[in-house]
């Protein structure tokens, strides 16, 4: 099988155990719950405890990779999450599951920038698009079968299972990886501490409060006071990186306006995308009365959508360039997002399932778009960073979404005077992620109408591309 086959393929068995595992836990907190003894709502400590390990890890995931090497990287990654994983199968507690957790967030955070950079180092720009989107196939396949399969495994078996199942699929990952995977390596200088502590620091504090509202897990004070001391810490490592020579996450890459588009306006349009997956089920569940089979049978086809898309994405970017895409597309795409407050429980399935697969077509031509239009100028030597900073953008745009959602859900019913499940109220929350979204083309507008074209097919390998490039700094 080709490179650019292959290696996304292998990538994604690693998104496909962590996505599949994020979801499928949510499914089963209440049993997990039961059998731990605790309440469900203290249980979702350790969701938020996988997020606080990616939020603490993501940053220094490229240096990592860089010193000791991607293959090597990538395989101890996806161990450390099996290892994580049989912890949590085996725990009989509260912190037991957490301290599992935290494992897995451990790996989850080095297997996926890590993942990402393989492909980025070793496929050439031309084929990048095609191999994204290679990659995203398998790996969608997770959140789909993830509430499907964790709730037949806590209905018919055991949820600790649940954790288990990770284990062939991962060992399977793990080989082929040290198989297939190249060695790649590249000369750092030493690890900037003091601003690994800054953005650990103020990213882990950051998160845990966004993903904390609401879900009961602290008092008020203590989430406002986390989000502050964590943007307070977040911005004391923008002064850090300014003036250290050796930054852990380069700043200075925003000056390329290919990669400000593809991780500023892509973070715009992955907020209101994010609050998707926490409103629609609610408004099936609580507006229309659907219980949660017939809801996942629903939202299934904005995911079935988005594969479809992955197979296309390539020829409409080799048709039209990126700029009109992610302009044009963007706009649709966060119309159709708007479009699902319309729904009530009266509109036709057909209708329903028409709108949501369209608007998984949409959203995956976005994604694919944005997430290789970000790496389009960036040069080999700055890769590492460039991979570690998107994905700690992305984590934070996704627990934003979800905080911003369930916001304009209780602002919405608060001013309608209607209950929680009235669908009017869902209108108007789908309106306000909508508008999110549809802010992220502010961005993309100011690319260059070239922007991307060795990526895109439009220029021949080599060709000096019209955007500016900021030159690798000296690594060691």
């Amino acid at each position: 099988m080709k490179p650019q086959r292959l290696l996304p393929l292998i990538v994604a068995t690693a998104l496909f155990i962590e996505n599949m595992d994020s979801t499928a836990i949510s499914t089963s907190l209440p049993q997990i719950a039961v059998d731990l003894g605790t309440e469900p709502i203290a249980l979702k400590l350790a969701l938020t405890t996988y997020m606080l390990a990616l939020a603490v890890f993501i940053p220094v995931s490229g240096w990592v990779a860089d010193r000791f090497g991607a293959r090597r990287i990538f395989v101890a990654a996806i161990a450390v999450f099996l290892l994580g994983s049989l912890g949590c199968a085996a725990s009989n507690g509260l912190g037991q599951l957490v301290a599992g957790r935290f494992v897995q967030g451990m790996g989850g955070a080095m297997m996926v920038p890590v993942g990402r950079l393989v492909l980025l180092r070793t496929i050439d720009k031309a084929e990048l698009v095609r191999a994204l989107s290679w990659l995203t196939v398998p790996a969608m396949l997770g959140p789909m079968l993830g509430p499907v399969l964790g709730g037949a495994i806590t209905t018919y078996a055991h949820w600790r299972f649940i954790f288990l199942i990770n284990l062939p699929m991962g060992a399977l990952g793990m080989w082929l990886a040290w198989r297939h995977v190249p060695e790649l390596r590249q000369v750092v200088g030493p690890l900037d501490s003091r601003g690994f502590l800054l953005s650990a620091g103020g990213l882990a504090l950051a998160m845990f409060g966004l993903s904390a509202v609401g879900r009961g897990l602290a008092p008020a004070p203590v989430i406002g006071g986390c989000m502050i001391v964590g943007v307070l810490l977040l911005a004391l490592y923008v002064r850090h990186a300014r003036h250290h020579p050796h930054p852990l996450l380069r700043l200075d890459l925003f000056r390329i306006p290919t990669y400000r588009a593809g991780v500023l306006g892509g973070s715009l349009f992955r907020v209101g995308i994010g609050a998707t997956p926490f409103l629609l089920p609610l408004m099936l569940q609580l507006g229309f009365g659907f219980n949660p089979l017939h809801s996942g049978l629903v939202t299934f086809t904005s995911t079935a959508g988005a594969m479809l898309m992955k197979t296309l994405a390539p020829r409409i970017l080799h048709a039209t360039g990126f700029r009109p895409v992610l302009v044009w597309n963007g706009l649709v795409a966060a119309l159709a997002m708007c479009l699902f407050g319309l729904f009530r429980a009266d509109t036709p399935y057909w209708l329903m399932v028409g709108v949501l697969l369209a608007s998984g077509c949409l959203r995956s031509l976005q994604f694919t778009s944005i997430n290789a239009i970000a790496y389009a100028d960036i040069d080999q030597a700055s890769m590492s960073q460039a991979s570690s900073l998107t994905a700690m953008a992305q984590q934070v745009a996704l627990a934003l979404g979800v905080t911003l959602g369930g916001y304009a859900l209780s602002l919405s019913t608060a001013l309608s005077g209607r209950p929680d499940g009235d669908p009017l109220n869902f209108t108007f929350a789908f309106l306000g992620v909508g508008v999110i979204s549809a802010l992220s083309v502010l961005e993309m507008r100011r690319l260059a109408p070239d922007a991307g074209a060795e990526m895109a097919g439009h220029a021949q390998a080599g060709r000096e591309v019209s955007e500016p490039k900021v030159e690798a700094r000296p690594q060691a």
